[in-house]
């Protein structure tokens, strides 16, 4: 009989709030481009109020979040890699996962920042900040735009393929705790150390300042 573990909290609410949401707005940006412009152009100013938040929360935010408790150097990951099916489980992101995530964040940032410029064939529909380049500029710019979402599908589908062969080969679902925020996992290290609720009203306010700017720019 499997000994019953603890479950241990290892994602914040704020994180799993940023994580669904983004799902779902990536979805809808890649649907209604190109014919519902409108929606994709809120669904990337969300998107960009999402990342900003993200920045700020991987500085500020709860302990599993941040930047500093995941993200590895090269002979980490390789570590890693080589010993993954015996390596220590931890709460938040291992180093290969650290990778993905930050693949992901690099691309989504880039990705919003290319639409706000981008210009369509007809210079009908264009970016919030396409005004302040020429057609010609706006017109590469969705080009790369476009290029660039291929990359993001890519990786998008490595992340998948990556949760599969956690679940696979180390017997770890990582989407419930993403859901509920707690893991019971056995052999699990480390909890999650929430950060103070000021923190998070600061990064609710400074994502919808740079959205608002943004837009209003426009």
């Amino acid at each position: 009989m499997t000994p019953k573990t603890t479950p241990v909290r290892v994602w914040d609410l704020p994180t799993r709030l940023f994580h669904w949401p983004l799902v779902v707005l990536v979805v809808v940006a890649w649907l209604t481009a190109g014919e519902q412009m409108n929606i994709h152009r809120y669904s990337g100013y969300a998107i960009i109020g999402l990342l900003v938040f993200r920045l700020y929360w991987g500085v500020f935010g709860g302990s599993t979040a941040r930047f500093s408790s995941f993200v590895r150097g090269p002979g980490a990951v390789l570590a890693y890699v080589r010993n993954w099916r015996t390596a220590p489980l931890v709460a938040g992101h291992n180093p290969l996962g650290a990778l993905s995530v930050l693949l992901l964040i690099g691309l989504l940032i880039v990705q919003v920042g290319l639409g706000l410029f981008a210009i369509d064939v007809n210079g009908i529909e264009s970016g919030p900040l396409a005004q302040h380049i020429t057609y010609e500029a706006g017109r590469w710019v969705s080009e790369v735009h476009e290029l660039n979402f291929r990359f993001l599908q890519a990786a998008i589908a490595l992340h998948l393929l990556a949760i599969a062969v956690y679940l696979l080969g180390k017997r770890r679902n990582l989407i419930t705790p993403m859901i509920t925020g707690q893991d019971a996992v056995a052999g699990l290290q480390g909890e999650l150390q929430p950060a103070p609720l000021w923190r998070l009203a600061v990064g609710v306010v400074l994502s919808a300042l740079v959205v608002a700017l943004i837009a209003q720019a426009g």
